[in-house]
């Protein structure tokens, strides 16, 4: 999809930085901050991956240390 946005300049300086400093494009430096933007305040994805999380650790409630790092292998594979 083709569209035209008007941003500040400051915004844009920025983002031409980080153009040259990732090596890509502007259309992929743009499409990934808004899916990443997207991705952090969509509540339904937040709640998939806590349950995610919640299915698939099979453990004492009680043993908190396994429960953490059990969460957290999970949430490393969630792209967010």
């Amino acid at each position: 999809m083709k569209t035209a946005i008007s941003i500040p300049d400051q915004v844009f300086k920025h983002a031409e930085r980080l153009v040259a400093r990732f090596k890509t494009s502007r259309s992929e430096l743009y499409s990934r901050a808004i899916a990443e933007f997207i991705a952090r305040h969509d509540e339904d994805a937040v709640t998939q991956a806590l349950d995610e999380v919640a299915r698939n650790v099979n453990a004492d409630p009680s043993d908190t240390q396994t429960t953490t790092t059990a969460a957290l292998a999970i949430l490393r594979q969630v792209e967010w």
